[in-house]
């Protein structure tokens, strides 16, 4: 090993923040992210959520340095070993309790679906528990999938590359994002239990037809009737496609918080009131679309809108083509860069690969020394689709490899 230090990579704004941690994480690459919303008039520099993710991956690697600036528009991360829920290092009798502030206005997704990334090689197993009052479970206005399409359409997707035991997420409390989008007091806790040297390389290049969609409409301290309308909403639109469909219905009361109230300090206030669909359509090769709506933080959505919303967003997902759908594409291409050294092979619609997270992506990976992607034209002569060649990194799970 060289005893010169690693140069840190730059990266300015706030932009795939929690994606640019990760992959340094995974390459072992320091990093500095500076001009984190300097001319914000209310919220300079790091976000709540962005420093609940600094903590979540202080808690699950050992040795990590993470430095913010006094004006929090600087950040400087250098990663150390995955160690996953090892006990001393953060987890209590195997599990890590990770809390999430009240002014947290993302789903919970956007930190399962970066230690999902992580999991797989970790040095010991992952078991997190998302706590707090930030908590949201449901899907969000900024784009974050609900808990439910976490569990159906991107876990999946890791025995595509041989990762697929002992892998839970379960929704122990549900929630909708409370007054001004803030916080939602649910509770989930993700299992990963199973680490790899190196994940197997993908070649998924047959998109197939679609054969089944699947679904659960939830709703949080409102009626139950608000599900069966928007599922009876969403089957009015997909019925006609002819495939078996199936929704399941999931009604939950409202979680409680402390009121804050001067007046009745012991009082307790409802939170996270709301309801959502997550619908996802399978092929007959086992790819996956989904889709996600929720009713909005501000109410006024009735839950047909919310429900013939989700089958339209389902229905442009397939149409979008390829073999992936755009929640899960750089999910799909991390973990294609990280996997042995050979070339893995995924088809992807024009539309998905253009869109601006994945080029970003894209350019993230290549500061950080992962290999760039090759491009070339499909063998079935489907002119929205392209097939992009990967080359993995081979590093794979140092803390496996010493062990």
């Amino acid at each position: 090993m060289s005893d010169h230090p690693q140069k840190r990579v730059l990266f300015t704004t706030q932009k795939a923040f929690a994606s640019r941690l990760i992959l340094a994480t995974l390459t072992g690459r320091p990093i500095r992210i500076t001009r984190i919303r300097p001319s914000s008039p209310t919220n300079v520099g790091v976000a709540p959520h962005e420093i609940s993710l600094l903590r979540l991956l202080e808690a699950v690697t050992n040795g990590s340095m993470i430095e913010v600036s006094m004006t929090g528009t600087i950040v400087d991360y250098r990663p150390g070993l995955i160690t996953g829920s090892t006990q001393g290092l953060g987890a209590n009798r195997g599990v890590i309790r990770h809390e999430v502030p009240a002014a947290c206005t993302r789903g919970v997704s956007y930190f399962l679906i970066p230690l999902c990334l992580l999991a797989p090689f970790s040095k010991s197993p992952i078991n997190v528990l998302f706590s707090g009052p930030g908590v949201i479970t449901s899907a969000t206005p900024a784009g974050d999938l609900s808990v439910d399409s976490v569990r159906t359409a991107i876990l999946p997707l890791f025995a595509k590359f041989g990762i697929l035991k002992d892998i839970e997420l379960r929704i122990l409390r549900r929630s909708n994002p409370g007054a001004r989008g803030k916080g939602g007091a649910g509770e989930v806790q993700l299992v990963f239990g199973h680490q790899v040297r190196l994940p197997k390389t993908l070649h998924l290049l047959n998109p197939g037809r679609i054969k089944r969609i699947r679904g659960v409409a939830y709703c949080t301290g409102v009626p139950a009737s608000n599900n069966a309308r928007m599922i009876e909403a969403a089957r009015g639109i997909l019925n006609p496609i002819g495939v078996d469909i199936y929704v399941f219905s999931d009604v939950s009361s409202a979680p409680y918080i402390p009121s804050n109230d001067k007046a009745n300090p012991t009082g307790k206030t409802k939170t996270g009131i709301g309801f959502g669909l997550s619908l996802v359509a399978e092929s007959s090769t086992g790819c996956l679309y989904s889709a996600d709506v929720a009713s909005p933080p501000s109410g006024g959505a009735p839950p047909e809108d919310i429900g013939q919303h989700c089958a339209h967003q389902l229905l442009e997902s397939v149409a979008a083509g390829g073999a992936v759908s755009i929640a899960a594409v750089p999910t799909i291409l991390t973990l294609m860069s990280m996997s042995s050294e050979d070339v893995g092979r995924v088809q992807l619609g024009k539309e998905v690969l253009s869109a601006d997270h994945i080029i970003d992506l894209a350019r993230d990976m290549k500061a950080l020394g992962l290999s760039p992607w090759g491009f070339r034209e499909t063998s079935t002569g489907q002119e929205n689709d392209i097939v992009v060649s990967v080359v993995g990194k081979g590093v794979g799970n140092v803390g496996r490899k010493i062990a």
